[in-house]
């Protein structure tokens, strides 16, 4: 279906506001309170002092800035008749700076304030005043929430002309409101409207370093107000990508304030004026990010709610994901095994233990990412298998439990020949680490509802990261918790025989096939020794086995330390540092494409091709499905090829501070992420993390017939 223009969807907007009086006067009830305040109660005649509309809003409402955005109006203060000061007398607004609002995503953006705002004027007393002065005026503004109601409120406020008296509460209050307006830049600004989308760049000594995330606000209707502000950096300033509301040109100077926020300070706003020219040398020559969000405000109680339910969801759809079901394997045996004893206690008991297990790993993944998250700025689902020690230890972890499933030994028994009390603990113990490797393992896999849930609250404090983790931790856990404790359920499963031991032995292939999946992510990450160290590691586990069968103190003590030496050794050499240029990233080349990276998209938009975005990584299995089944299929690659479809892949195998930011900007916990932008446009669709020929296929000839070029 076709896109309604933004200025219609606005006027829409607006009409459905004009209409909403009827709503209002239903309960008679305003959504906000108006007052007149002022930082003196005495006042002397001929001076000029602060005076403010404040406006308190009930939670969930908003109003605007002297320039709306694509929808609304701003505040006024109409004086009436019978006041004792004139209109002449008041000032401008003061406007603070402003938040951005969204409306309808990728289509009407608004600027504005919700909760509570003080706009400040100044106000000139009459030389010749004297006595009690009354001000009395109508305050006139446009509150919107779901609908927008016209709202006026009758104020008024009454100062005595003779001496000077404070109001210090009044005063304090419109002092930290007049703080927040925008001050002038003290450096240069400069717009570059050469080109189909807009640069403008910013010089100020020092720069604004790589944690700013910068937005303009203009005072006029120039540039689309919905579309993303793509952000470079430099070392004497940085520019921000605009896309004009049409095919013109700049007059003679583009005027508005840029927002700048940091993680952990008070938002600061400078107003700019900037001249038509070429980009300012040193403000465009690295992309950190797209700020086209400010940084996250607190997120509400109903919101994280609704995160934590889409992150239960995904964890509930991770038991499908290819990187988990190898992992569910052991499960299903353990499950089995609880269930042959006919107790009941028995089976709640390894299902509780598995849970708690998925729980305690999804809560130190928790932990972990907030301190990758302070350290770095950014983490993202995954990370864990971006550093090469830890995937060299769970390929050999992988290739260990393959030798137990096909009966090389027993945990608990023939290695250790502990007794019979810590075997029958084993059942417990063996659940709770089914339980933590399928954390670990299915953690990365960021199948439907866990990229956008996780993603969303990755910037929040962190009891929301830890909430919505341990969400997804128990969608995981559910199913086999569910089985567990719902009566007569655990008889629908097949009865022991000797088919468990044939099944287990069979499931030691998947893990296999795990462990040889591990090792070529490793070879990507670390080289080809860190391969071969990690194959020697699997080598001394199978020793470490053999030397533990049978023999006396002396074999089992050699089977430990070959065992340890087989775990560590090789996740020593994975951290040795090798050499990997950008030429080698190997997911790129294995398109036959080219890697992203956000100048290559703007270019391409500028030159009006589609554009096809693969956030991927080696380690990410439904990625790997995805691009097996999907986007290297033939059907594909010739609607690509028809439709002259430029597919860029944006590796995420290793660390990537780029792709980290625009993985954080897209609100995204981790891979697959895939973007598509239509000819000439510069903000993208986000597709769904589970790809089909019919949906990429549809695109692609959607965009022959859109393509005014064609």
């Amino acid at each position: 279906m076709k896109r309604l223009p933004s200025a219609l969807i606005a006027a829409v907007a607006l009409m459905a506001g004009a209409a909403a009086p009827a709503v209002a006067q239903a309960d008679d009830g305003r959504r906000a309170e108006a007052q007149l305040i002022a930082e003196r109660s005495g006042v002397l005649p001929g001076e000029t002092i602060y005076a403010a509309l404040k406006l308190t809003l009930d939670e969930g409402w908003h109003v605007y800035w002297r320039n709306a955005g694509d929808a609304g109006l701003p505040p006024a203060l109409i004086v009436g008749d019978s006041s004792d000061l004139p209109a002449s007398a008041l000032g401008a607004f003061l406007w603070p700076l402003p938040s951005l609002l969204p409306v309808v995503e990728g289509e009407i953006m608004d600027y504005g304030y919700d909760d509570e705002v003080v706009f400040a004027f100044p106000l000139t007393i009459p030389a010749d005043a004297s006595g009690e002065l009354k001000l009395v005026a109508v305050a006139d503004y446009l509150i919107c929430e779901s609908i927008c109601i016209p709202e006026t409120a009758d104020v008024s406020l009454t100062l005595t002309a003779g001496a000077a008296t404070e109001n210090a509460a009044a005063g304090t209050e419109i002092a930290e409101w007049i703080a927040r307006v925008p001050t002038d830049f003290a450096g240069e600004a400069r717009v570059d409207d050469a080109g189909p989308t807009w640069t403008l760049s910013l010089r100020e000594r020092g720069g604004f370093g790589r944690d700013a995330r910068i937005r303009f606000f203009p005072y006029s209707h120039e540039i689309n107000h919905s579309a993303g502000q793509p952000m470079r950096t430099g070392a004497d300033g940085a520019s921000l990508t605009l896309t004009p509301a049409s095919q013109g040109k700049v007059d003679e100077t583009l005027d508005g304030v840029v927002r700048i926020d940091r993680p952990g300070a008070e938002p600061v706003g400078f107003v700019i004026s900037a001249t038509k020219g070429s980009v300012l040398a040193g403000t465009a020559d690295e992309v950190v990010a797209a700020a086209d969000r400010p940084v996250a405000a607190p997120i509400k109680w109903s919101d994280l709610l609704v995160f934590a339910g889409l992150a239960f969801l995904g964890g509930l759809l991770l038991n499908l994901m290819p990187c988990v079901l190898p992992v569910l394997s052991m499960k299903a045996i353990g499950m089995v095994q609880a269930a042959a004893t006919g107790k009941a206690g028995v089976l709640r008991a390894h299902g509780l233990w598995y849970t708690g297990g998925v729980l305690v790993a999804f809560a130190g993944l928790a932990v972990v990412i907030l301190f990758v998250r302070a350290g770095a700025g950014a983490a993202t689902l995954g990370f864990q298998l971006q550093h090469p020690p830890t995937v060299a230890i769970l390929a050999l972890v992988m290739f260990a439990i393959g030798l137990w499933l096909m009966g090389t030994f027993e945990l608990g028994t023939s290695v250790q020949n502990i007794g019979g009390t810590l075997a029958n603990r084993g059942g417990a113990a063996g659940a709770f680490f089914t339980g933590v490797l399928a954390a670990v393992v299915g953690a990365p896999c960021v199948g439907p509802f866990v990229g956008s849930a996780v993603g969303a609250v990755l910037g929040q404090p962190a009891p929301a990261v830890i909430g919505v983790l341990l969400a997804m931790g128990f969608g995981l856990a559910f199913p086999f918790l569910l089985l567990s404790f719902v009566p007569g359920l655990h008889k629908l499963m097949p009865k022991p025989g000797e088919w468990m031991e044939t099944l287990k032995q069979a499931f030691a292939f998947p893990m296999f096939l795990t462990a040889a999946a591990l090792v070529w992510v490793l070879g990507e990450l670390a080289g080809s020794l860190a391969v071969a160290w990690t194959l020697a590691g699997a080598t001394a586990i199978a020793f470490a086995v053999w030397l533990a069968r049978g023999g006396g103190g002396v074999r089992r003590t050699a089977s430990i330390a070959v065992l340890i030496a087989g775990f560590a050794y090789p996740a020593v050499q994975a951290a040795t540092p090798v050499a990997v240029g950008e030429e080698g990233r190997p997911l790129a080349s294995a398109y036959g494409s080219e890697a992203w990276r956000p100048e290559r998209v703007a270019e391409l938009v500028e030159e009006g091709r589609p554009v096809f975005v693969d956030f991927t990584a080696a380690w990410c299995a439904t990625c790997q499905v995805n691009k097996n089944t999907t986007l290297k299929t033939r059907a594909v690659q010739e609607a690509f090829a028809a439709a002259d479809v430029a597919f860029l892949v944006a590796d995420f195998t290793r660390k990537d501070p780029i792709i980290s930011a625009e993985l954080k900007r897209l609100e995204r916990a981790g891979v697959p992420v895939y973007l598509w932008y239509p000819p000439g446009v510069a903000e993208p669709r986000i597709l769904p993390e589970i790809l089909t020929p019919g949906l990429v296929i549809g695109l692609a000839n959607d965009s022959v017939i859109k393509n005014p070029a064609d």
